[in-house]
């Protein structure tokens, strides 16, 4: 199953220039997901995430993790931001930075769901660059209904 920006969308309130997922590759319900940000120059951080030597914050990593970790929460329940749903990220673990992440990149980024109890889900998140590790950590998430 692959998802499209389109359908990506539909799972994430997040928009331009918070939207950092761009294509979903792989997804299994309940289990995993695969999918990717690609980078150019123009991604706002990068004009002060530092000047002359651009990188993407880290946190930025984190939170593109989250969001396809979100992605695959709200597949799994069958919910959407329209049915008045949202993940909030609560957290991380095992946090590890292994190399920056440049204009021009193509972040690959996974997650694996570890447990689920009372609204609250916990990934095991990977991201890569060319194949090479960039960031691991597990990311906790909180699906909230709002008004």
């Amino acid at each position: 199953m692959v998802m499209d920006i389109n359908e990506i969308q539909e799972y994430l309130p997040h928009r331009y220039p918070f939207l950092l997922v761009d294509r979903v590759t792989e997804i299994q319900e309940g289990e995993s997901i695969k999918a990717y940000k690609n980078l150019s120059i123009n991604e706002q951080f990068f004009s002060g995430h530092f000047p002359g030597h651009p990188i993407m914050p880290g946190v930025m990593i984190i939170e593109a993790l989250a969001q396809a970790a979100g992605i695959l929460g709200f597949k799994t329940v069958d919910k959407r931001p329209a049915d008045g749903y949202i993940y909030y990220y609560v957290g991380s673990d095992n946090v590890r930075f292994k190399r920056p992440v440049f204009p021009g990149d193509r972040l690959c980024l996974e997650a694996r769901m570890l447990k689920a109890r009372r609204g609250i889900w916990k990934f095991a998140c990977r991201a890569h660059v060319d194949g090479e590790l960039v960031c691991e950590a597990d990311v906790i998430c909180a699906e909230r209904k709002i008004a």
